[in-house]
């Protein structure tokens, strides 16, 4: 959720997605004999009504489940690059008084993002670097959308591609069948270690986990089907993923803080060990 908020995803566009994907999967996934799910089940299955799933199974429906929506900054910004009021005579985005009725950043607030405050929004699109200062105490528009943190599209695949990974394995491991076997998944991990030992577990991480993966992409080569016509063979998608594990550590009060220490020194050792062991 973070990623998302980070990213200016909206709650709505989160769920048109979850949806355009809940039907997707229940159409190929769950059909009889190697054909698409009917809309009956896909409805069933879901918990969609039969002609939302039908529109969701149709590519421009679906296209435009996602599209439909924009979050009320992006709305607030793409009507002052659209909106007569709001432009100069050049057709462009004018300078905004911050207060005043027509024509102005609060009207253009009030008219497409009701209900925010005009000084939280403002601090906002500050902050994402939608808007600015200019002279005579006005905003100038930056940007067409709001995105409170820029990201790389590329590594935001390789994020996706990864959690996939991790998924499917605990997919896997949760719904396989008693012949087949389970996959590997291991963590190793405590709930109480020094922060002030983090740059040396980063460091001894990085030195052991690129050793492993280094032997591990060596025997992964050398166990690849042949790239000739002649050689081809029907290769699997193979591999092994290693990645650091770390939680944001809440603030807490004064008082939260003495009943945590307290509680610590009372606990038994052999409780200790025994969270251990289930680690």
């Amino acid at each position: 959720m973070l990623l998302l908020l980070k990213s200016g995803i909206s709650w709505k566009e989160f769920s048109d997605l979850a949806k355009e994907k809940f039907v997707t999967v229940a159409t190929e996934a769950f059909g009889i004999r190697g054909r698409p799910t009917n809309v009956s089940r896909v409805a069933i299955l879901t918990g969609l009504d039969r002609r939302d799933v039908a529109k969701l199974r149709t590519p421009t429906e679906r296209r435009a489940a996602v599209q439909g929506f924009m979050s009320k900054p992006t709305q607030l910004l793409h009507a002052w690059y659209h909106d007569s009021r709001y432009l100069d005579p050049s057709g462009k985005p004018r300078d905004l008084e911050i207060e005043g009725a027509d024509g102005s950043f609060a009207d253009l607030v009030r008219r497409y993002a009701p209900g925010i405050p005009l000084v939280a929004m403002i601090k906002e699109l500050r902050a994402a670097g939608a808007i600015e200062d200019a002279e005579g105490k006005r905003l100038r528009a930056l940007k067409r959308s709001y995105i409170p943190r820029e990201l790389n599209e590329d590594l935001v695949r390789l994020w996706g591609s990864v959690l996939q990974d991790i998924g499917t394995t605990f997919e896997h491991n949760l719904y396989r069948n008693e012949t087949d076997q389970p996959r590997f998944e291991r963590r190793a991990i405590s709930l109480r270690v020094d922060p002030k030992s983090l740059p040396q577990f980063r460091e001894m991480l990085e030195r052991e986990g690129q050793a492993f993966l280094e032997r591990m992409d060596d025997w992964i080569n050398a166990h690849e089907v042949g790239s000739s016509i002649d050689e081809q063979g029907i290769g699997i998608r193979l591999g092994v993923g290693v990645y650091h594990i770390q939680d944001r550590v809440p603030r807490l009060t004064k008082k939260q803080a003495r009943t945590s220490q307290n509680t610590a020194l009372r606990r038994p050792a052999q409780e200790h060990e025994d969270d251990q062991n289930r680690q």
